[in-house]
């Protein structure tokens, strides 16, 4: 597993197969694909210098040089051969210099990702370009929870960079569109929520073309086709200049005033007021990274994107409804958020929504505008919760725990020959750049070579899917004379200077076919990554696959890994046992298997859409976690300790911190309860019980800090109702029907559910069945 972190370390990459089968049927046998899942802007080594000039492209298929390039150091015109497609390729003349001895930095073996900064250096940086805000904001909520979103966008307006340009609209029944430009008295442009705004509307009714004629031809788009700088501004003006105006109006904002009756629900048009952001957006500044901040206090009842009735006798949409067709507003909601998607990657600008209510506000419908884009989503109970206040603030966060915000990313993919890409999934958009690498089978977002990113951080993971074309397998001496596959990633995008970078990484992988080629692909299976690719599959198939059976497509697909790649002895099936490089990965699809991403009886659709979206962006570290909480046991008997995901780890004098990614839990156990409830730490002769009780508060808030969005912090006692939080995650050994008595000061789960061992009993019978043929 270390070989994979250094890698991972080195290239921001981590692959399932990292010795690849070398043929499509030694692929298929394989079950999990060839693929990867990439961070394009994770943070490099400190010794990895940053380029200030743009890269060589070979000619014939523009991938950029690297150290696995084969270069001709002995021709008069030195040249370079591309490792991709064999091209002989010149240097310019200012390489001439270099020799074995005198490299430039692209060929040095240990800069197999390497970063150019590619604006010239006559060029002015596109400061503050990539940093706009514009705040959506929903004014239909209760006056309690209106003073929290008030508060909290009071603070972080605090925080922002004064050179940011800075717009508010807030919206109920109607949308207000405030001119922050105009400090004499509050000016609004009001829309009418219940229908649908073209950008010629916003256009002409905002007063775009008052005091200038409108151009008669070509398409209106920023300061450069048609629009004065003074009539951008009255909209989206620098922080520094509107701070008083702005927080004037978010201190007098008030509850939307049109009535509600007490059997319905507000009417609320939240997809009319995106849409005139994006317009908004659209005509002021195209192509410029901004960023939509959307506060969502409920469901939308009101014009296109709508998701419920307003009447309260109609239930919102649930996963039985949807599985059903019998969700009369789905499908209609889904097509406009597809659409606004569609404007929002052409203009190069990103939605995030911040969503805060008990009630579901739409996630499920507006998942589609927010993944294409690249945004960030906050699930929270309240505007008044630590999620949602702690996780605004970290946008804004300057420092150590900065999300290395960037934007107007545009994502390419080369590779060998014998290598095709069926498509990625993740926080992208298809460019729907077709060539002879893209792969017939697609899956997420494929036939293309190019990707759209309009906004992108520090943690954004991509999930890159391959497809093997070689269909033979060739004879010996070929393959050990040309036994490797190359692939280079390439991520162009604005940095938060406001420079356009260009990060270059390129990855060999030796290929094995034929018999014997078991032991090889064994050692270079990581089987974290594989679990992070298999729930990413998962995930993506039940979305787009109607009558998929998740639990039926894992169990086969473990199965047949199983009988690929385990030992067993004939007539006997005790003797079934697998590799070292395999043996935690049935436990990794056991937990899959319950997890929130399979499991979807308990959860909204809202909640559903929001788990998928946080796992189709994060690293397979993060992903791990999502699917195989981790737990951590605490007592006076030794310190702190990795303890295993079962019930048996509960005891009475024993604190467990459980995290789950979305949820830390720090669980006592009831002698720990009592001790605390009687108030012993409070006590100077009790310290070492006051420390017990610190330690895991002090590693819950470490992990807490450095996650995003912020996890919900749960502290619980056993035998109580919070206790669900961790119990449900812990593997059932011990159950009220189990032959197996409960340890003293332990517990037992109230589940008919299958323990592990009783699934991995099963598992190597199948296997030992599958084997035996």
């Amino acid at each position: 597993m270390t070989e994979f972190l250094d890698l991972e370390f080195q290239d921001s990459v981590r692959m399932p197969w990292n010795v690849l089968p070398g043929t499509k049927s030694d692929a298929a046998n394989c079950v999990i694909p060839i693929s990867a899942i990439y961070t394009p802007l994770k943070s490099l080594p400190s010794t990895t210098p940053l380029l200030p000039y743009s890269p060589l492209r070979c000619r014939n298929c523009r991938s950029v040089i690297n150290p696995f390039a084969i270069v001709d150091f002995s021709s008069v015109n030195k040249i370079w051969i591309c490792s991709f497609c064999l091209q002989r390729n010149f240097f310019p003349p200012h390489y001439q210099s270099i020799s074995d001895q005198n490299l430039p930095a692209e060929l040095f073996p240990q800069y197999t990702t390497i970063e150019y900064e590619t604006t010239a250096t006559n060029e002015k940086a596109q400061v503050g370009s990539s940093n706009i805000f514009l705040f959506v904001v929903d004014t239909c909520v209760i006056e309690e929870e209106l003073g929290f979103m008030k508060s909290a966008l009071l603070q972080v307006l605090g925080m922002v960079p004064e050179n940011c340009l800075i717009g508010l609209i807030t919206f109920g029944t109607y949308i207000q569109v405030h001119e922050l430009g105009f400090a004499q008295i509050p000016k609004v442009h009001v829309f009418k929520g219940s229908k649908e705004v073209t950008k010629d509307q916003v256009l002409e009714q905002m007063g775009f073309f008052a005091k200038r004629p409108r151009p008669t031809t070509g398409v209106i788009a920023g300061v450069r086709d048609g629009l004065s700088q003074e009539s951008i501004a009255r909209f989206l003006l620098p922080a520094s200049d509107c701070e008083f105006v702005l927080n004037s109006i978010l201190e007098e904002l008030q509850k939307d005033p049109w009535p509600v009756p007490s059997d319905q629900r507000a009417a609320r048009c939240t997809g009319t007021a995106l849409s005139v952001a994006a317009h908004l957006l659209g005509v002021c500044v195209p192509g410029s990274g901004a960023r939509i901040l959307a506060f969502l206090g409920g469901p939308s009842t009101e014009g296109p994107g709508a998701i419920a009735s307003k009447n309260l006798s109609e239930p919102m949409r649930s996963h039985k409804d949807l599985d059903k067709d019998s969700a009369p507003h789905y499908h209609k909601a889904v097509k406009f958020y597809e659409e606004l998607s569609k404007q929002l990657v052409h203009q190069g600008h990103v939605l995030d929504v911040f969503a805060c209510a008990l009630d579901q506000v739409g996630v499920a419908e507006l998942k589609v505008a927010v993944e294409k884009t690249g945004g960030l989503l906050v699930l929270a109970e309240s505007f008044g919760h630590s999620v949602f206040k702690e996780s605004l603030r970290r946008v804004f966060q300057s420092g150590d725990h900065d999300l290395g915000l960037s934007s107007n990313g545009i994502f390419e993919i080369s590779c060998s020959k014998d290598i095709k890409i069926q498509g990625i999934i993740g926080p992208c958009a298809s460019l729907e750049k077709k060539g002879p690498l893209c792969s017939e089978t697609v899956i997420g977002q494929g036939n293309t070579t190019a990707w759209k990113l309009c906004g992108l951080d520090q943690t954004t993971s991509l999930c890159l899917i391959f497809d093997i074309v070689k269909k033979e397998s060739s004879d010996a001496i070929a393959q050990s004379a040309n036994n490797q596959f190359y692939f280079q990633f390439l991520t162009y995008y604005q940095h938060g200077s406001g420079h356009m970078r260009l990060r270059a990484t390129t990855l060999s992988r030796r290929w094995i076919a034929g018999p014997g080629s078991k032991e090889d692909l064994i050692s270079g299976f990581d089987q974290e990554a594989a679990a992070a690719v298999m729930a990413r599959q998962v995930s993506f198939k039940m979305e787009n696959e109607a009558e998929f059976d998740p639990i039926r497509w894992l169990d086969k697909s473990l199965i047949h890994i199983c009988s690929r790649f385990g030992e067993y002895q004939k007539d006997t099936p005790s003797s079934f046992t697998l590799s070292p490089r395999f043996s935690i990965f049935p436990q990794f699809m056991f937990n899959l298997r319950r997890s929130q991403f399979v499991q979807v009886f308990n959860n909204s659709p809202d909640e559903t859409a929001h788990f998928r979206m946080i796992l189709n962006r994060e690293n397979v570290a993060n992903s791990v976690v999502m699917i195989q909480p981790s737990m951590i046991s605490y007592s006076f008997h030794s310190g702190p300790e990795p303890a295993l995901l079962d019930v048996s780890s509960i005891a009475a004098d024993r604190i467990l911190l459980l995290d789950s990614y979305f949820t830390v839990v720090i669980f006592h156990g009831s002698t720990i309860a009592q001790w605390r409830k009687a108030g012993y730490h409070e006590q100077p002769e009790h310290q070492a019980f006051t420390q017990l009780l610190q330690a895991p508060r002090d590693d819950a808030d470490a992990i807490i800090r450095e996650r995003f969005p912020v996890p919900r912090l749960v502290i619980c006692d056993q035998h109580g109702s919070q206790a669900r939080f961790l119990l449900a995650k812990l593997n059932p050994s011990a159950t009220y029907n189990s032959d197996i008595p409960a340890v003293p000061g332990g517990d037992i789960l109230f589940t008919d559910d299958v323990s592990f061992e009783v699934f991995l009993d099963h598992l190597q019978r199948l296997a030992d069945v599958i084997l035996e043929k």
